[in-house]
């Protein structure tokens, strides 16, 4: 595997981290003003940025634009379980697990090539 396969999966799962942060984090803190955990999330949100546009040129060389967006989608949801687990304390249900098979499944159309 070259780096333009690899780089691209920990660029990701870097920027989706500060995305999941950015997007739920404020949670833990619900009596802190939304205008204030706006500005916040903004700014972590712009870390992602950082990592998701060169993230998505590099792995461009190698990936079509609908593979990096599933890998994108796919990388989102690990990131997105762990934290919702380890930080918001919420239990993942048999549907959640469901839910993301299906959502695994339609990756794997993704990735196999033409019929």
């Amino acid at each position: 595997m070259s780096t333009a396969h690899l780089a691209p999966v920990f660029m990701l799962f870097a920027s989706n981290v500060f995305m999941t942060v950015a997007w739920y984090g404020h949670l833990k803190y619900p009596t802190k003003a939304l205008w204030l955990v706006i500005l916040v999330s903004w700014g972590i949100a712009f870390v992602e940025y950082c990592l998701a546009v060169p993230a998505n040129r590099i792995g461009h060389a190698v990936y079509s634009a609908a593979q990096l967006k599933t890998l994108q989608e796919v990388i989102t949801l690990i990131v997105f379980a762990g934290f919702s687990v380890l930080i918001l304390e919420e239990p993942l249900t048999l549907n959640h697990a469901v839910g993301f098979s299906f959502i695994a499944l339609g990756a794997w159309f993704i990735f196999r090539g033409p019929f």
